[in-house]
């Protein structure tokens, strides 16, 4: 609740500030500035994209830069909020904290620019366009990159438990897990696990666990809808019930083990919910024979068509305090055409979010290349981002403390702490 009333004090703050004084962000009529990622690989993505910009456009030139350093870049880009000093365009926006900033009135409804709604459906499908539309209607972010969390894990373990593919089911889950923890319990003392997911009680860290596990089991279902929490149902309820079994039986460690080397590639865990960031990192640092490779997120045992899962958006704004906003998203428009998205994949291996990117021909050349990002784009038509929700970082805290007190610690039943969760967010609507 906390949180919530600083929310609110923030917007307040906002609005006052833009209503006291002009624009402080240092750009001029013939100049943008562009923040992105503090990330090197989109560092250069920026660099070679700016590049090319201003080699072929005189009249409104752009300056890049990486997002100043801070101990995280959203808090950095509200201290430039409230300080006045944004840039025109920042490429790096969690999409759960653009409501946040439209209902303060500090960004740039892109809905009213010429030729935005045109690019927007040439580019999304009209899930993604709903899903990204503020509560007054508007749309103040361009969807521009995801990483779907799905499960990758182990092939060489997964052979070894006589399974010729990784769970999908609760029920395969748990048996798989069963046989794993079998195997190598013999002495009565346990160091290894079918899988591990932080036991922090940060909000965020509810990303890869809970929240894909929702989506999953529920085909995309809200957390909160008009006003109220909608999470309070047979799915919200199963997903506490599987994540609390598989701590009780020891199949997950209650040991916050990210203190350790890799886990999963030391093959201390067979398996792990993750996103293709961990392609990189596992063909960089994999032992000798080592292999792995990514499936969908497991689903209840009677569940029926696609997967869903969360795609951890980051997506683009232009902030109010730009001058040029139609000459901002022209640039934005380069940065997310077919050539924009293709550099994208090259030199970050993130994932644009683009509708059958997995089937457009421009892009197969990548893809076969990389054939493991290949899986992550078959999965991008089946992703969900955030609810539109001023309070969605509240909303996730309050989820995570319930999930400790009921899946880490079995203080309370599933059905009692997602209830308990559920009101406690009704509440955040009442002030």
């Amino acid at each position: 609740m906390k949180r919530f009333f600083i929310n609110i004090t923030l917007l307040i703050i906002i609005s006052l500030s833009l209503q006291s004084c002009n624009s402080g962000n240092g750009s001029s009529d013939s100049k943008l500035i562009y923040w992105c990622s503090n990330n090197s690989y989109e560092i250069q993505f920026a660099k070679e994209l700016t590049e090319k910009w201003n080699k072929n456009n005189k009249d409104v030139s752009v300056k890049y830069q990486p997002v100043p350093e801070g101990r995280s870049s959203e808090e950095i880009i509200l201290a430039a909020v409230v300080g006045k000093t944004t840039p025109d365009i920042y490429s790096n926006m969690w999409q759960g904290d653009v409501e946040v900033y439209a209902q303060a009135g500090v960004l740039i409804a892109l809905d009213t620019i010429p030729g935005f709604l045109e690019f927007l459906a040439e580019r999304c499908d009209s899930e993604v366009v709903e899903e990204i539309k503020s509560l007054d209607g508007h749309i103040y972010q361009i969807p521009w990159k995801i990483n779907p969390i799905m499960l990758i894990y182990n092939e060489k373990m997964i052979s070894n438990l006589g399974l010729s593919n990784p769970p999908k089911t609760y029920a395969e889950f748990f048996e798989a897990s069963a046989k794993f923890q079998k195997d190598i319990d013999g002495d009565g003392y346990i160091d290894r696990w079918f899988g591990y997911s932080e036991v922090l009680v940060t909000w965020w860290q509810r990303f890869f666990d809970f929240y894909p596990l929702y989506l999953a089991a529920s085909d995309g279902a809200p957390l909160v809808k008009e006003n109220k929490a909608v999470f309070n149902n047979e799915y919200g309820v199963a997903v506490f019930k599987f994540l609390r079994t598989l701590y009780k039986k020891n199949y997950f460690s209650k040991e916050q083990l990210s203190a350790r080397q890799d886990v999963f590639l030391s093959e201390i865990i067979a398996t792990r919910f993750t996103g293709p960031w961990e392609i990189a990192h596992a063909d960089k640092f994999k032992p000798k024979g080592f292999e792995y490779n990514f499936s969908c997120i497991p689903v209840p045992d009677d569940h029926k068509g696609p997967v869903y899962t969360y795609g951890d958006p980051k997506n683009i704004v232009i902030f109010k305090t730009c001058k040029k906003p139609q000459a901002a998203w022209e640039y934005v428009k380069t940065l997310i055409d077919r050539d924009g998205d293709l550099k994208l994949l090259q030199l970050t291996n993130q994932l644009p979010r683009r509708k059958n990117i997995s089937t457009i021909s421009f892009f197969s050349s990548y893809f076969e290349q990389n054939p493991k990002m290949k899986i992550f784009a078959n999965q991008s038509k089946y992703v969900r981002g955030t609810d539109a929700s001023p309070v969605l970082k509240e909303v996730f805290d309050l989820i995570s403390q319930e999930y400790e007190a009921c899946v880490i610690y079995g203080m309370k039943t599933p059905e009692q702490a997602v209830k308990d969760a559920s009101d406690a967010v009704d509440l955040l609507f009442l002030k």
